[in-house]
This record gives C-alpha cells, structure tokens and sequence, in this order.
C-alpha cells in the first residue's frame, strides 16, 4: 500500500489503482491533540481512546509501504496538523522498549517498514532545512523508514514533486 498524507488540499489526481493508494488531506479531517494519556498503550493497546478521525490514518501509516509526507515546513519542524497525526500514531507503538541500531526505541506494533518521502514546502531558510533534516533521521528510526528522502519544493514546485515521487512507486 502507498500512502499520501498531506497537511493541505492537493488538486492533482495521481493515477492511483483502487486500494493501492490512498491520499488523505489532514486539514480536512478533525484530529485532536494527543493527551498523552498513554490509553493507546494500557487502556486500549494499539487504539487511541481519543474519538476522532486520527482513528482512520494511523493504521494506514503503519501499513503503507511507500509514504510521502507533504508539510509546510514551519519552524524547522513539521506543520501543526502534520505534527499532531504524528503525535498521535503512537498507537502503532507498544510501550515494550528494545535496542534498534544501537539505541532504544519502543517496539513496533504490527509496522511494515516503509520508504518515505518528506516534502517540506514553503521555507528556504538552510537553517530551518538543517533542523528539519536532524528531526527526520531521528523520526525514521522510530517509524521504520527503510529509506527516508527529505525535499525541500516552493509551494508552486509541490504538486509537481509530489507528482514525480508517485511515478517512481509506479516504475519501481
């Protein structure tokens, strides 16, 4: 499965086949703040007891084997709704700890290992870009990124870099 996940409306429709590939735009979609609460860990192990449409992307993220994460880059980090979905797909996390390449992470619950793409729009600062690249090598160790690409479009380069990384899943 291929997966877009987007912190904007995107107007281009990728030739994408019927349960292959999905797109989802997070700024249509009610996503609340993670209450680090830990219920996803103790309460309802693999399911966040907060009831809103995080609920329908996470088990998508975990299960995709291509991602492309499309942000507005925003003070060297992801958007606030992109930060927010990520924040709270911890449910595809277990709270067990174990040694993944020399370091401790927690265990991942039923996580295919994924090819990512970040598309960071919107920010020419090299500064921003810099600390942009440090939070991604350390989000791909915990997202069991196999591959992680990190670009850095203007919003007017975006759909048309979105466009070209879906046509290497399909040549690939």
């Amino acid at each position: 499965m291929n997966l877009i996940m987007s912190d904007c409306p995107l107007s281009f429709s990728p030739s994408f086949s019927s349960g292959q590939n999905t797109v989802i735009d997070l700024s249509a979609l009610n996503i609340s703040p993670c209450l680090g609460c830990f219920g996803c860990w103790v309460k309802t192990p693999g399911k966040c007891v907060i009831p809103d449409d995080a609920h329908k992307v996470y088990p998508l993220i975990a299960k995709s084997e291509n991602v492309i994460y499309v942000t507005r880059l925003f003070h060297g980090s992801y958007s606030p709704i992109m930060k927010r979905m990520l924040e709270r797909a911890i449910p595809i996390q277990q709270a067990f700890l174990h040694l993944y390449r020399g370091e401790v992470h927690h265990v991942p619950r039923n996580v295919v290992p994924k090819k990512a793409v970040i598309i960071a729009y919107g920010c020419d600062d090299v500064e921003e870009q810099e600390l942009f690249l440090k939070l991604t090598e350390r989000n791909a160790l915990n997202m069991l990124f196999t591959e992680c690409k990190v670009l850095f479009p203007s919003k007017e380069e975006l759909e048309h870099m979105i466009e070209s990384e879906v046509s290497r899943w399909t040549n690939s």
